[in-house]
């Protein structure tokens, strides 16, 4: 190889290395066939991206990340991003996540869902539920493909995106439906991982969440289709909580009333770890204190109930 290619080459390798979306990113999957996007105007808006968050987007889809075949635990987890349902935090609060599932063998789905902000969009608050929705079944349409368990199939969520990780757990009504073949697949999780979630939009709501998905002055109605706690059955799959006692931003309570409201349903699975310290920052690395175990817990409660394996 001359001089010249050998530096082109390394052009190219330093260029991969630096860029999280070819690096990180397996697979990307647009969530709606071509011209079947639901809850559009047609309008033709540009994507915004900066400092690795998505500001706008109008087309969703999902980037997944995969274990080694012979690592493959067989279980999968569908990532919801948070950003107040103003932006998606897709590398800090998805990709990073999505790599260490894949050490527990866990295959990982980070989706770019569509924000309620878009001007593209008919009915707002429907419109990352949609995404969510099928989101799910596109991944459970893979599982012969790829390994996966139909039945061990979860979501994790992070601040607002714990509150469409929930919504899709409790929100029965089909929005995503397009008369295709996976409208027939179930869009419910079979467990739940949540961290700093938006659950309530009641008396503990993140008002910046609430009022960007719901709008100002929502009627009474609508706050209670969307506060989640409300609609907990005992059909709800288990989930694993966990929060900050001095999270700033997304009050504890909402983690609480959640874990209350599946304890009383009946959900002895579920687990919840409220920690003293963390903020509205537990991340993968460098927490402060105690809450620096919250991922050892986690995999404990994965394998402790049978979604991957305690060998």
């Amino acid at each position: 190889m001359n001089s010249s290619l050998k530096i082109l080459a390394g052009i190219l390798l330093f260029s991969f290395a630096c860029h999280p979306a070819l690096t990180q990113a397996q697979t990307k999957q647009m969530l709606w066939p071509e011209g079947e996007l639901p809850n559009s105007k047609g309008l033709a808006i540009e994507d915004s991206i900066q400092n690795d968050r998505f500001y706008q987007l109008k087309y969703p889809h999902m980037y997944g990340f995969h274990p080694a075949k012979e690592e493959n635990s067989g279980a999968a987890v569908v990532i919801f991003p948070g950003g107040g349902y103003h932006h998606v935090t897709y590398d800090y609060s998805g990709f990073q996540l999505a790599k260490w599932f894949n050490t527990l063998g866990v295959h990982a789905f980070v989706v770019n869902y569509r924000l309620p902000l878009s001007p593209d969009l008919i009915q707002r608050e429907i419109a990352p539920l949609q995404d969510a929705q099928r989101a799910m079944r596109l991944v459970r349409s893979q599982t012969a493909a790829l390994g996966i368990n139909p039945e061990k199939i979860g979501v994790l969520g992070t601040s607002a995106g714990g509150h469409l990780a929930t919504s899709i757990a409790t929100y029965t009504k089909d929005e995503a439906a397009i008369g295709d073949s996976l409208d027939q697949l179930s869009f419910i999780p079979d467990f739940m991982i949540l961290i700093s979630p938006v659950i309530t939009f009641g008396e503990y709501a993140h008002e910046g969440s609430k009022l960007n998905l719901l709008g100002e002055n929502p009627l009474e109605d609508l706050v209670n289709r969307f506060s989640n706690e409300r609609w907990v059955t005992g059909e709800t799959s288990p989930a694993f909580l966990v929060h900050a006692a001095n999270d700033p931003s997304v009050h504890p309570m909402n983690s609480i009333q959640f874990y209350k409201a599946l304890l009383e349903q009946g959900s002895t699975e579920s687990s919840l770890h409220i920690f003293p310290q963390g903020g509205h920052n537990i991340d993968i690395v460098q927490n402060p204190g105690s809450t620096e175990y919250w991922k050892a817990l986690c995999e404990e409660w994965l394998k402790e109930t049978g979604f991957i394996s305690s060998d």
